[in-house]
């Protein structure tokens, strides 16, 4: 079989108009950054405008981004939606003159960023979830094994729904997050989507890439957790562990609930047990069929290296006139 130079392909469009035969001759580059926290994607196109013809698009107008390959030998043809970004930043500079385009996911828009007072009293976190994505005229994708959790008392005060929601991840341990109009809670590094489908897992060998950088942070190692709560039945203080009891970490706050405090220790535990391992790495062929929360399987680093089944937290995809190429943030999945 021989060999097909790998020629990277992409499609954008502006406001629903395909630019992409009147853009192809000037795009410079294009980086496309998809993250997992709750933070916006976020897409720059620099165009090159030299010869002073190119109109400045307005800000809000909503660009859709497709990247891929055409053709080649060691990558999957086809074109992968990477979603819509509303234009937040137009430049021009010079000499040489270009145009360069800043936009952030479509979905992080207002009013999702605007502050709100507001309560919840005896309800469960699912129905939250539904609450704040039904203002901001989004689907909601609450995980069944979240949204079931009983919550008595819930306050935003002065914080915008992204914000709040965030919150809400970081409580749960959870991806806490919007994409293609859905607003989504679901538990991070389970390598499945909110609904409980599993996400595939991705290989990816050394041989594919360059330039990779590893950290094991044995401070952050933790066999099990400690969480305090009051009982009230017995007006004392009570303990629950997850994990090993045999030097677990313990929890300075004191919980209301056996059950808040359960959760909070199985938070912590899965949160030190992501952040012990940590590897980057750069792709020479871009793979953009990954994404924030998929599981990855590496293969011809080091036998450690090799070992953990990592998650990606973010990825960059970068198109210039060296091709597609992609780089890796990934962290530990929990045993």
């Amino acid at each position: 079989m021989s060999y097909v130079q790998p020629c990277p392909d992409w499609r954008v469009t502006l406001d629903g108009q395909d630019l992409t035969s009147k853009l192809r001759p000037r795009l410079k580059q294009l980086r496309l950054t998809d993250k997992r926290d709750g933070e916006a994607d976020e897409l720059e196109i620099v165009l090159d405008d030299s010869d002073g013809r190119l109109a400045l698009p307005k800000p809000d107008q909503v660009l859709h981004v497709q990247l891929g390959w055409l053709q080649g030998t060691g990558v999957t043809v086809g074109l992968v939606d990477k979603g819509s970004y509303k234009v937040d930043e137009v430049g021009h500079s010079g000499p040489p003159a270009e145009v360069t385009l800043r936009a952030r996911s479509a979905d992080f828009a207002a009013p999702i960023g605007n502050r709100r007072e507001f309560s919840w009293h005896h309800t469960t976190l699912g129905a939250i979830v539904a609450d704040l994505a039904a203002r901001n005229g989004l689907k909601a994708s609450c995980a069944p094994s979240l949204a079931s959790i009983a919550v008595t008392v819930a306050a935003q005060s002065r914080e915008s729904d992204l914000a709040f929601l965030r919150r809400l991840g970081r409580a749960h341990d959870a991806v806490a997050t919007v994409k293609k109009g859905v607003m989504i809670l679901s538990p991070m590094a389970k390598g499945s989507t909110a609904g409980g489908a599993p996400i595939p897992a991705a290989t990816i060998a050394r041989s594919t890439g360059d330039r990779h950088s590893y950290n094991y942070d044995c401070r952050q190692e933790a066999d099990g957790v400690v969480a305090v709560y009051h009982d009230r039945g017995s007006a004392s203080r009570q303990a629950v562990t997850v994990g090993k009891a045999a030097d677990a970490r313990r929890i300075a706050r004191v919980y209301a609930t056996k059950k808040g405090a359960q959760r909070a220790a199985e938070t912590a535990l899965a949160r030190a047990q992501r952040l012990v391992a940590k590897l980057t790495f750069n792709l020479a062929l871009g793979r953009p069929d990954l994404y924030p929360e998929r599981t990855v399987a590496v293969s011809g680093f080091k036998p450690e290296i090799d070992a953990i089944s990592w998650l990606i937290v973010e990825v960059e995809h970068v198109l210039d006139d060296q091709g597609l190429r992609a780089s890796l943030q990934m962290e530990a999945q929990p045993k």
